[in-house]
């Protein structure tokens, strides 16, 4: 076998769960064929470049070998070869996620206390009744 469905190979190499979310992947237009966007019936063959969006992550891959069926993942990992500009990217993007602040962490406080409403109200009246005298 020379050539393969890339919704098929795109199962078989373990990159979507089901045959049916790789077509929908295909679909709408988040896998590129040697930068063209595919259809789930476009054949695939050795040495063609595939890129493809997962979420947020986007993956460049070289095919380097054909199989029909879904195997286990060191047999799966075989059928692909990531590309170093592709895995440069991925872990540049993982290395500012993971020092970029979450903003939930810049609110210091969540919802004021019993005890800082009072503080709150004991600022605010002395700050009203100062200003009136």
């Amino acid at each position: 076998m020379d050539s393969l469905r890339i919704d098929k190979w795109l199962w078989a190499a373990r990159f979507y769960k089901t045959r049916s979310l790789a077509s929908d992947e295909v679909n709408k237009n988040r896998v590129q064929i040697n930068g063209q966007d595919a259809k789930p019936s476009r054949e695939v063959k050795v040495g063609h470049t595939v890129s493809m969006r997962q979420g947020p992550i986007e993956k460049t891959v070289v095919v380097k070998a054909i199989s029909a069926v879904r195997g286990p993942a060191p047999v799966a990992q075989l059928l692909y070869e990531e590309t170093p500009e592709s895995l440069a990217k991925r872990t540049r993007e993982a290395e500012q996620n993971r020092l970029s602040r979450e903003p939930a962490h810049s609110i210091e406080h969540g919802r004021p206390t019993k005890r800082d409403r009072r503080q709150i109200e004991h600022a605010w009246n002395d700050r009203w009744s100062a200003s009136a005298d």
